[in-house]
């Protein structure tokens, strides 16, 4: 199964269409305000408006021979120790081997926003180079989880 962090997501459609390929569930988890796919494959859940709902509800259901698709590092480092496999958006993948960094550095980049009221910036734009890595990655991805959960 993928587990997808809907809110604010730019690879839902790219989600879909691996998930289409493989022939596996695809949840896509929101506070709401998407629009329904026709696809079987495809399950819209809606959870309630608050904060960290959504990591919430993922992070409670994620495991072994699943694929959590977020950009939320604390979501993402629940679901690695839950044992399934994390992707951001990018297709970085996130693993027990890194996240512990991954976590820090967005510790520290946070407590220096902090610091600094006046540190403008954001995040890059989203390319069709990230949107190809994405698929590629997802893609190989399931494929791995989906033995895992066999095995």
């Amino acid at each position: 199964m993928i587990y997808l962090d809907a809110d604010a997501c730019p690879v839902k459609d790219e989600a879909e269409r691996v998930a289409t390929r493989l022939g596996i569930e695809l949840l896509i988890v929101s506070n709401g305000g998407l629009r329904p796919s026709a696809n079987p494959l495809v399950q819209m859940v809606y959870v309630p408006e608050g904060p960290d709902e959504a990591d919430k509800w993922i992070a409670d259901r994620a495991g072994r021979g699943d694929v959590v698709v977020t950009g939320d590092i604390p979501l993402a480092a629940k679901c690695v120790a839950a044992g399934a496999r994390v992707l951001k958006h990018d297709g970085e993948a996130l693993t027990p081997a890194n996240i512990g960094n991954v976590l820090a550095t967005r510790d520290l980049m946070a407590d220096l926003r902090s610091a600094d009221p006046f540190r403008q910036g954001g995040g890059k734009g989203f390319t069709k180079a990230d949107r190809s890595r994405f698929l590629d990655a997802l893609d190989r991805t399931a494929r791995a989880a989906m033995r895992d959960g066999n095995g």
